[in-house]
This record gives C-alpha cells, structure tokens and sequence, in this order.
C-alpha cells in the first residue's frame, strides 16, 4: 500500500516554519538588548541554542536575518493594532479610534518595540532591503489607517476622496508615531490613556469629525 506523503511534507515545512520564527525571535532579542552590533551570529546562535551554520541554512546571510527580523516586528505591531478592530463597536468611527488606542497603549507602545525601532532604524538609510522593508511596512500600516479613515468620514457624511484620505492618512500615521515615541521613552509622567485620548482628539481635529459611534462613547 503506497502511503500519502503529503502529511510529511507539511509536517517538515511547519517545523521549518517554527525554526524560522525561532531565529527571528532570538535575533530580536539581541538587537532589544545589545543593539545591532551586539546581534551577532555567534549570539543568536546561543540564544536560539542551535548553531551558526544551521542559521546559514535558514538565512544565507545575516543582512537576510535583520531584514526578516524587522519585517516580522513591523508585521507584528501592526497585526495587534489590528486585532483591536474585532472587539471595536460595529461604527467606522469607532474603529478608527479603537486601532488609534490600540496603538497608543500596550503592548504596541512598550520600551522594548523602541530599542527594536531604534536599533533597525539606522539601517534604513544604509541598507536597500532595510529601506524596502521599511517602506512596505509603512505603506501597509497606512493603507490600513486610510482605510479607516475613508469609512469613519463617510458615517460622518463628510468627503472622502482619495487625494483626501491620503493626505489625512500621513498627517494621522504621523500623530501616532509621534505620541508611540513619546510614551515608549517616557510613560510613566503620563496619565493611563492619556496619549491615546490625546491622539484621539488631535485626529476629531484633523478630520473634522468625532470619532465618537452615533450615541455612543469614543
């Protein structure tokens, strides 16, 4: 009887999956600790508790490795934001300010997704791939804002076209980063919500409209 070999392929390429997560995690962790200088082969290695030419398998070379390992933390911050939406009232304009508060409190804005940030960010001008990886995942998370912002004024019966929504999108996102950097370097001299409430109203000002669901509460 011939078995179906199709259960261990799928078996391998899950455990190659996880490996790959593995590494990425432990790569993380160096550059979160030690900076990017500190993220060396030998220490992901160690941390990952596998050795440097099993890591050569999975990422030729260690620019692949840092480019995958910024990619996944970008994805990740932005997946959570996400994930907020599920739970947000059924109104667009309490979605938008469900993903602006998901991005104003944890475990988005944490000090450990700083000293991620910063230790990536000076390889984004240096790097080609850094600088690509950097961009799509701006423009996804951007994308995903305009979106928002594209339904939360049309509940509001306000304009929504797209040289509108773009425009309001970049001046949003840049709200966000703003306050995301400032509460990630210095949170404990602000009140529990209070930069997402902050972010919150400087966005009603942006947009010209509450960002409160019809009867509701923001």
């Amino acid at each position: 009887m011939k078995l179906n070999s199709a259960p261990r392929k799928s078996f391998r390429r899950e455990g190659e999956d996880k490996r790959r997560e593995d590494l990425i995690a432990a790569t993380l962790e160096c550059v979160a600790e030690r900076g990017l200088a500190g993220a060396t082969v030998r220490e992901i290695a160690l941390r990952a508790d596998v050795t440097a030419g099993l890591i050569r398998y999975y990422f030729p070379t260690k620019d692949e490795l840092i480019g995958a390992a910024y990619r996944a933390v970008m994805n990740r911050m932005t997946v959570q934001a996400s994930d907020a939406l599920k739970n947000a009232e059924n109104d667009p304009r309490a979605r938008l300010a469900a993903f602006v508060k998901a991005n104003l409190g944890q475990p988005i804005m944490d000090p450990y997704n700083l000293s991620l940030w910063a230790g990536f960010i000076t390889l984004v001008h240096a790097d080609p791939a850094m600088a690509m990886a950097h961009r799509d995942g701006y423009l996804a998370f951007r994308d995903e804002l305009e979106a928002l912002i594209r339904e939360a004024l049309l509940a509001a019966e306000k304009p929504a076209l797209p040289n509108h929504t773009r425009r309001h999108a970049i001046a949003v996102n840049a709200i966000i980063d703003g306050l995301w950097l400032e509460g990630c370097l210095a949170g404990d001299i602000f009140a529990d919500g209070e930069l997402a409430d902050t972010g919150i109203t400087a966005i009603e000002a942006v947009l010209g409209i509450s960002l409160k669901a019809e009867g509701g509460a923001t």
